[in-house]
């Protein structure tokens, strides 16, 4: 079982991004779970999205306290929101950031950094900071868990506000294509 756990601000399709990757996995032939946290929601609050997947069923519908990998869609948030909290050792960090992976401050428990410049590449595709597509992208290149065709199929199976389909797709496949990937070395606990 694959655990993941994606942050980010309300407004910038968070949840809307795990259920698209909750359906791009299901069309590759694994079963998911994709678990939405929410409270009290308004514009730039802090939410949170948890999704598993595996080869096999499941019943496990909690929140995920373990991830394997964290996906953070909004630079500002590490500040405000411990977003390293129960990564496993050996876990993956995909963050949207400008920085380089070797600039990000991340726990020891960190094995792999990827990084993507989604406020920039969501600016030149959308004229607007909504990062949610562009860090699936960048997802799917850190991980390798789910390819860039199921995503863009799983785009095509979204409705968005704008119907901006044209717009998601290349934004999706530029976060692939511009997100660097960074090992640091560190091991899975044995």
């Amino acid at each position: 079982m694959f655990e993941v756990r994606l942050h980010g601000r309300g407004g910038q399709g968070t949840v809307l991004a795990a259920g698209i990757l909750a359906k791009a996995l299901v069309a590759e032939g694994k079963h998911v779970v994709a678990v939405p946290q929410f409270g009290f929601e308004r514009r730039g609050a802090p939410v949170a999205a948890y999704l598993r997947a595996s080869a096999t069923p499941m019943r496990a519908m909690t929140n995920i306290y373990a991830p394997e990998c964290v996906v953070c869609i909004d630079s500002s948030l590490p500040r405000v929101v411990d977003i390293f909290a129960g990564l496993r050792a050996g876990g993956t960090l995909v963050q949207a950031s400008r920085l380089a992976p070797q600039d990000i401050v991340v726990p020891p428990t960190v094995a792999t950094i990827a990084v993507c410049d989604a406020i920039g590449i969501a600016r030149e595709v959308f004229g607007r900071p909504i990062t949610n597509t562009v860090m699936l992208g960048a997802f799917a290149r850190a991980t390798g868990l789910v390819s860039l065709e199921a995503l863009d199929r799983a785009l095509e199976e979204t409705s968005f506000r704008d119907g901006g389909l044209v717009q998601n797709r290349r934004a999706l496949a530029l976060g692939h294509a511009r997100t660097v990937v960074h090992r640091t070395g560190q091991r899975e606990a044995a």
